[in-house]
């Protein structure tokens, strides 16, 4: 996908430099924007531009102030020959923006690219949708208790998805999808296994494990495959899971390696329209687990089943244990450091069940979800400093986080699920937001 850029120029300032920036940036981003047929600042935007672009910025802003207003529009300003503004545009910049104008000025070519992304990605949610398989969402299955509080379950999430994104919810059955998949003859499997096997290393699992999750792979690209306007799918795969002998995470694992496909654990529907603003649109390494933060003291440590935890260098205050389904969570294999698929670790789903145990590379992370309001994204940057294992628990491989303030972690967690990217990202989500429209909350 590539956004559709309208190039604006100021009619009576219009030159040569104009010119020779414009084709200079047709070329250097041409996998990333269409630029269509250059207006002047003043005229009628084309209806199907996601933007406009400035090449050049003249003293004539100063005069086309109420122009600006009429845009309606995202601004781009990229002046220099390296995708970027330049130096002299921060005068105009703050003076738009101190009357009123947002305006969006890049200062690293990466940025640039990221915003052309996005406003290709923000363009396409509105003729995509999220397919997730789940029957009683939050009242039936296991641990309704717990179940019955996440927000992404309830009809007001979905439809804020819908007002704030364009991006509509289906819900598929679990129950009818895990069926199907665990009568497919075992000759199913095999057929994806002769292909993949060389890629997919396995530790102790046995075929049966092997098959069933191979089956839930088939019929989750069969329905890809049927409707191309499916961009996520998630499954609620724990409170729900007496519908499936398996789990699907070796099938997100491949799905997103073939397809690029989003994918939502338990079918956290906020998670993945988190998860796909933010990778389509930066093109970096992204998946989801659980925070337990050591300020949570024995809560966290009852929920994972382990006596304490690790031994860190700095105020233990100041981490966090980040594990879900038995190891870190489920990550890509274009993504990790190591990978490898494992038996189930959670007593809540079959014993035929597989997990992954996966790692980032060690390094800074940046911790983000979009807040129930969906006008909000928490953003927290941070580092992995280690992994740590707990034999006979629930967290066999999790991750230790360093954040600069446990405290004011632990009060701005919007959720137990959260987003990490490698990097830190703080720069390049702020500029992203002013494509979204959501604010940051970060520290």
């Amino acid at each position: 996908m590539r956004s559709k850029v309208t190039p604006l120029f100021f009619e009576k300032g219009r030159n040569e430099d104009f010119d020779t920036q414009l084709n200079l940036l047709k070329g250097i981003l041409a996998d990333y924007v269409e630029f269509q047929e250059e207006v002047p600042l003043g005229d009628p935007i084309p209806s199907n531009a996601d933007a406009v672009l400035f090449p050049q910025i003249l003293g004539a802003a100063y005069d086309q102030l109420d122009d600006f207003k009429a845009i309606g529009v995202p601004i781009l300003i990229v002046t220099t020959e390296f995708g970027t503004m330049a130096m002299w545009d921060w005068e105009v910049i703050k003076y738009l923006e101190s009357e009123g104008v947002e305006v969006i000025a890049p200062y690293d070519m990466d940025q640039t690219k990221s915003l052309a992304r996005a406003l290709a990605i923000k363009r396409d949610l509105k003729s995509s949708k999220f397919v997730v398989y789940q029957d009683e969402p939050a009242a039936g299955g296991f641990q309704p208790e717990i179940f019955k509080r996440f927000y992404w379950y309830m009809d007001e999430c979905t439809q804020r998805m819908f007002t704030k994104f364009g991006v509509t919810l289906e819900e598929h059955s679990f129950a009818k999808m895990g069926s199907e998949a665990k009568a497919l003859p075992d000759s199913e499997a095999e057929k994806v296994w002769d292909v993949w096997s060389d890629r997919l290393p396995f530790g102790d699992v046995n075929a049966n494990q092997r098959n069933s999750a191979l089956k839930l792979y088939v019929k989750l690209k069969e329905a890809l495959d049927a409707d191309s306007s499916i961009k996520g799918m998630g499954i609620n795969c724990l409170n729900e899971s007496h519908h499936s002998d398996t789990t699907p995470c070796l099938a997100w694992n491949m799905l997103y390696e073939e397809e690029k496909l989003i994918w939502g654990c338990e079918g956290d529907t906020l998670t993945m329209l988190t998860k796909y603003l933010l990778h389509k649109s930066l093109d970096v390494p992204i998946m989801m687990t659980n925070m337990y933060p050591f300020l949570m003291g024995d809560a966290a440590l009852k929920h994972e089943h382990i006596p304490y935890f690790p031994k860190v260098k700095g105020n233990p205050d100041d981490y966090i244990l980040a594990a879900h389904c038995g190891y870190f969570g489920v990550v890509p294999q274009s993504f990790a450091t190591d990978w490898k698929v494992e038996s189930k670790v959670l007593a809540i789903v079959d014993d035929n069940a597989i997990a992954l145990d996966a790692r980032f590379p060690e390094g800074p992370v940046t911790l983000t979800k979009l807040l129930p309001s969906l006008e909000t994204m928490s953003v927290i940057e941070g580092e992995i400093e280690k992994y740590t294992q707990y034999e006979n628990s629930d967290c066999l491989n999790g991750a230790v986080i360093r954040v600069s303030d446990g405290h004011q972690l632990v009060s701005s967690l919007s959720s137990h699920h959260y987003l990490i990217l490698t990097g830190h990202r703080f720069a390049e989500i702020r500029q992203i937001a002013k494509v979204f429209g959501f604010d940051i909350e970060a520290y």
